[in-house]
């Protein structure tokens, strides 16, 4: 079992500064590493404070030269958002200064707000996400690749700086569809996905469309590697839980927002928290949630872990306007606690069978 930390960058008001919150970000990853975790993803979004993360293969290329062991991740490069054949030569240059630890998730992105302000048209994701996949496989994969499709055409063309990791580096696709992860076991690659702010029944849920898809293309479940994104707080301080089950509900406000369009902004960039019909209260989602004390922590991620099989857990270290050191904290206390006891418990086969 592999833990990660994912790191979305985000900026509750004008009270927190921009480089405060990428500063903050820099030293979850470089703690990360450090406390034993295996990965550290970061996310992509544009214009706005629910992320302060343009690039993510950005915050991959600088944090390869601030640690040495630990896997720097996209979650993700949304790739309609891209052209393809530029995204392709800097999956290269991001590899080689990583010394080949990139790990690719790449999704078809969710935000109307952000698609609108690339005159992008959303209803068309799928379709240039599957198209743009193609063009990332060929160019990985070929040393000189043309393509001519529905959304582009490009002659033949040879990346100059080329990735380390061959054929390609780990590629992750952010899906909760059951076409586009049957496609990820077609081809080899693996899933992220999120149960959000749910409980054990959505995670089972999930593991059933994952266990379909791979039935559909004749493949075993675990021929893909599957990252659980989850929010959890280990703390016996319930005004500690209390803050960071606010600060999850507020990013889950803006995120609705922001797929619906609607911008709830006073000034184009900052915006308004909003109550939705989403919300759940705190007390259920510390009952969702791998949430309160360090024996609850790891007895609830046992019980999830039993339900949807997943080969990675991540988690959501970086939420609002979370004070950093308690941020520092949790890191290192899953590292010395947490980690360790849910990997001793599932050694023991009859805890966890796949």
């Amino acid at each position: 079992m592999e833990f990660a930390t994912f790191i979305l960058a985000a900026q509750r008001g004008y009270h927190q500064s921009p480089d405060s919150v990428i500063r903050n970000s820099i030293e979850q990853t470089i703690l990360s590493e450090q406390a034993g975790f295996s990965t550290a993803w970061f996310a992509e979004h544009h214009f706005n404070n629910y992320s302060l993360v343009p690039s993510p293969l950005l915050m991959v290329a600088h944090c390869a030269g601030l640690t040495s062991t630990i896997r720097l991740g996209t979650a993700v490069c949304v790739l309609p958002l891209y052209q393809p054949q530029r995204l392709l030569a800097e999956i290269g240059f991001v590899d080689v200064v990583a010394n080949g630890r990139l790990e690719l998730g790449v999704g078809s992105g969710y935000q109307q707000f952000e698609f609108d302000r690339f005159g992008v048209n959303i209803d068309e994701a799928p379709a240039v996400f599957s198209e743009y996949l193609d063009i990332l496989l060929k160019g990985l994969k070929q040393k000189i690749f043309s393509h001519s499709g529905h959304y582009i055409q490009i002659p033949p063309t040879a990346i100059s700086v080329r990735t380390l990791q061959k054929p390609t580096p780990p590629i992750w696709i952010a899906t909760a569809s059951s076409k586009t992860m049957a496609r990820a076991y077609r081809e080899g690659h693996n899933l992220f996905v999120t149960a959000l702010h749910d409980g054990l029944e959505t995670l089972g849920l999930l593991r059933g469309i994952i266990q379909t898809a791979a039935a559909s293309e004749g493949k075993d479940v675990r021929d893909a590697k599957v990252s659980l994104l989850r929010c959890c707080c280990v703390s016996d301080d319930g005004a500690e839980i209390n803050s960071y089950l606010d600060n999850a509900r507020f990013q889950r406000r803006l995120s609705e927002a922001l797929h619906q369009r609607r911008e709830q902004s006073q000034d184009g960039y900052m915006l308004e928290e909003m109550p939705t019909h989403q919300d759940l209260s705190f007390d259920t989602m510390r009952k969702n949630l791998p949430i309160g004390s360090i024996n609850r922590v790891i007895d609830r991620l046992l019980e999830e872990i039993e339900v949807l099989k997943p080969d990675q857990i991540a988690i959501q270290t970086q939420l609002g306007d979370l004070n950093q050191k308690t941020m520092l904290r949790q890191i290192e206390l899953w590292g010395d606690r947490i980690i360790p006891a849910v990997r001793k418990s599932l050694a023991q086969p009859k805890l966890y069978r796949a």
